[in-house]
């Protein structure tokens, strides 16, 4: 599938065009300034975009008011199609945030039901609604909230309503703005009948269709299978990759990558392709987390080297901060252009190292030198083998280990390195060693 050789860029729509948080009505094309970022996005080498909720929503995207037309904050729906097309144009596929769980309390159906109570045809849409209860709205009825949240109303997906209508709105994505995929908003809490009749939906509309669920904890086997989701976010791994380098402890990273994708026979999720992120809407910005900001190359480096579908979080490739303590606002800013760094180039020759190795997007996983702050692990396919070096310490390594070949050649700056003596990793360094098969 094209997502397993892709490296995605994520946009939170609403943030990134400066819209306000609260929806006032007001139609804006803004969501055309993406056009505006294409250069960037073609420089950066990014080949897939997921973008965060665009749909009519209350307040922040995920409260959705309407399935079927894109937030007026964001524009109309031909701005989003021509941002679409353009898109596509250039090589670059679309995945849209499917918030599928629960809507706003804006939501038509759901004002129908406060409007006409026991009389609406629409009780059964939701989730344990009680008309002898009241919620926090003083709305004279209960309702289930997700996880608390009650502008957040949780759907019925056991009704087969509510579940035509949902796959009749992807239909109408498919048609209108021909989206490649999606990502499942908190897909870990989603009726798993559901998700096996969207697969299956999705499958019979367009071939190749991605669909990726956000999933905090557990066995991402549970929804990632051949019958229900084709990958998910890895959570796992995030915490591990920040926390190596926090904590310059090594072996915590190291443990998830093999326990999740190493050579044993009980690993995980073995051949599968998880969401690999540093950062994304929900969490504190990569650049506020590191203790040593000569760490930010290195985690991109670990991040776009091990088994995944690596993503960029936009503003985050040239360091931009970002405290989760500050409110989700200050995760999801308005930029009025794209920079471009030291950092940025960086990982814009990651994307070229990924994009044109078929080790680093399908080869297996195997540790082959590990300290507290250095880590050298292969990655392996038929006809091709990478190492990859990372040094997270503010010192120069000797690293002595069996590469198994004599020479290699960087992926990421294309220099040519013999084995030969031991492999000196400079300080704060990350290589990707293409050796001789």
């Amino acid at each position: 599938m094209w997502a397993e050789e892709s490296v995605f860029y994520q946009i939170y729509p609403l943030g990134f065009t400066g819209a306000p948080f609260e929806n006032d009505g007001k139609e804006v094309s803004r969501i055309r300034k993406v056009l505006d970022w294409l250069p960037h996005f073609e420089r950066l080498g990014i080949n897939a975009i997921y973008f965060s909720p665009v749909f009519e929503s209350d307040t922040h995207g995920y409260n959705t008011r309407d399935y079927r037309k894109i937030d007026v904050r964001l524009g109309t729906n031909e701005d989003f199609k021509e941002v679409c097309r353009q898109l596509h144009e250039h090589g670059i596929r679309v995945v849209l945030d499917g918030v599928f769980n629960h809507v706003g309390r804006g939501f038509g159906p759901f004002q129908d039901v406060l409007k006409n109570r026991q009389s609406s045809p629409y009780t059964g849409w939701f989730y344990r609604i009680a008309f002898d209860g009241d919620s926090p709205y003083h709305d004279g009825l209960w309702y289930e909230g997700w996880e608390g949240n009650y502008d957040l109303v949780k759907l019925n997906l056991r009704n087969e309503e509510v579940v035509r209508y949902l796959l009749e709105s992807v239909d109408y994505w498919i048609d209108e703005f021909d989206i490649d995929g999606l990502r499942l908003d908190v897909a870990y809490s989603l009726d798993e009948d559901f998700v096996r009749r969207l697969r299956n939906h999705c499958d019979g509309r367009k071939a190749d269709f991605f669909l990726l669920g956000e999933m905090l904890h557990g066995d991402y086997n549970r929804l990632v299978n051949d019958g229900m989701l084709h990958s998910a976010t890895n959570y796992e791994c995030y915490k591990g990759l920040f926390s190596s380098f926090n904590s310059m402890n090594m072996f915590e990273i190291n443990h998830s990558l093999l326990r999740q994708f190493g050579p044993e026979n009980w690993t995980l999720y073995k051949g599968k392709h998880m969401l690999s992120f540093v950062d994304n809407h929900d969490v504190t910005r990569v650049a506020s987390i590191l203790s040593d900001k000569n760490h930010l190359p290195l985690i991109y480096a670990l991040m776009f080297g091990m088994p995944g579908i690596p993503c960029v979080y936009y503003g985050s490739e040239w360091g931009c901060p970002g405290e989760k303590g500050q409110g989700d606002q200050a995760l999801r800013p308005c930029f009025e252009k794209p920079e471009w760094t030291n950092l940025t180039d960086f990982i814009a020759k990651l994307t070229e190292a990924k994009k044109h190795s078929k080790a680093l997007n399908w080869g297996d996983f195997k540790s082959v030198l590990l300290t507290n702050r250095q880590c050298i692990f292969e990655r392996k396919t038929e006809g091709e083998r990478v190492l990859v070096a990372i040094n997270a310490e503010g010192s120069d390594f000797m690293a002595h280990f069996d590469a198994g070949c004599g020479k290699a050649v960087d992926l990421i700056t294309g220099c040519e390195h013999d084995f030969g003596g031991g492999s000196l990793l400079p300080a704060y360094s990350a290589f990707f060693w293409k050796c001789e098969v």
